[in-house]
């Protein structure tokens, strides 16, 4: 059995009535129409949706791939499989490779460094191809690293074919799996991420521009990635960070460049403005105490283990309900980190986030005196 109780705790200022918070709060405006096949917006620390459109539409990727392709590299670096130094040997696949390039040549040894940088400012095929066949030997296998690093990540929509995003048939991805996809480059790789904001890269003379044209126009975007081919439409994943809070959009098939950079400014300026994340609770930060019975501790902390966050509309922060369950006896021995109760939060009636609730403290069994005294008073519970 549970009890369940509304507490009244920092940060969150509870209001007990639901009917009055639903009447003060008003909903969000649609969102923009940007012409686009599909799109998503979400929060990227809490995972929040903020709007969308067909966003688990399996479609065709074009360059967004390279971020698939970048996020297997970035991960090759971090696991100390390969440096940034190393030179890779430039095939004649990588060197032919069609499309967008950096303009490597056959026979050369050029830096991991350099092929990154010529796959994410310029966007080049011969650099993907390149980074694909250094790391696993053909492009062909690397795809396969590519799709198991996808289904790790909660990417179930998408199938990579190739390290460039030309067009191959069953090569698609969905917005809500790029969307995934950047938010885990940003939250992994922060350092590396920071690459995705560079404007301009010059590699054997050849001066090329970012074609994300979002990087000028909004000093708060910083990222990430263009594509176009025929199928595909125009497409671009965008971030952009304003105070403590990012945004990430996903902007697919759309009818010019134009287009996808203006669909995704509106959908990020439809967040900012009309959206807001707060904390909740800081890492380890008690929330609430609990009695452990038969316990060397007779009260345990409760709390969660990481920060928690929610994204809420705009003006309703202020109107959330939040109650804590937790079992009517809880007997020992409790460790650290244990699941004791959950967390709800709601705003209206409606549940916006639910966590579970930690112990923050070692609650061993206690001696044979307490757990006999314990288990006398639990006959009058």
């Amino acid at each position: 059995m549970f009890q369940r109780f509304v507490v009244a705790f920092a940060p969150l200022i509870l209001l007990i009535m639901a009917g009055y918070a639903a009447a003060q709060t008003l909903p969000a405006p649609a969102p923009p129409i940007i012409g686009a096949k599909s799109y998503l917006a979400i929060d990227s620390r809490t995972g929040h949706e903020l709007a969308s459109l067909n966003a688990d539409a399996p479609l065709a990727p074009a360059s967004l791939t390279k971020l698939m392709t970048t996020y297997v590299v970035f991960k090759a670096l971090k696991d100390e499989q390969i440096r940034l130094e190393d030179d890779v040997t430039i095939s004649e696949k990588a060197w032919r490779t069609e499309g967008s390039r950096m303009f490597i040549e056959v026979g050369t040894r050029v830096s991991i460094r350099d092929l990154l940088m010529g796959m994410i400012v310029q966007s080049g095929n011969d650099a993907s191809v390149a980074l694909a066949e250094h790391i696993a030997g053909t492009e062909s296998v690397f795809a396969e690293l590519m799709n198991q690093n996808a289904a790790a990540l909660g990417m179930h929509s998408s199938h990579f074919l190739n390290a460039t995003g030309l067009p191959a048939e069953g090569h698609t991805t969905t917005a809500r799996d790029l969307a995934t996809l950047a938010r885990a480059m940003i939250e992994e790789f922060p350092d590396y991420y920071a690459w995705h904001s560079v404007k301009e890269y010059t590699y054997n003379e050849i001066k090329q521009s970012n074609r994300n044209s979002l990087l000028w126009r909004d000093p708060s975007v910083d990222g990430l990635k263009t594509g176009h081919t025929d199928d595909a439409g125009y497409c671009l994943v965008a971030s952009a960070k304003r105070d403590d809070m990012r945004i990430i959009s996903v902007v697919l098939g759309t009818s010019s460049t134009k287009a996808r950079a203006d669909g995704s400014q509106a959908l990020i300026n439809y967040g900012f403005r009309f959206f807001e994340t707060r904390l909740l609770f800081r890492a380890s930060e008690e929330v609430t105490t609990a009695r452990v019975w038969k316990s060397a501790n007779e009260n345990s902390r409760l709390g969660v283990l990481e920060d928690l966050y929610i994204t809420v509309r705009r003006g309703a922060y202020d109107q959330l309900e939040s109650s804590l369950d937790i079992p009517a006896i809880i007997e020992a021995p409790v460790a650290i980190g244990q699941p004791v109760g959950q967390l709800k939060v709601r705003l209206g009636g409606q549940e916006l986030l639910s966590a579970p609730l930690r112990a923050l403290d070692d609650n061993p069994a206690g001696s044979l005196w307490q757990r006999a005294r314990d288990s006398v008073s639990l006959w009058f519970e």
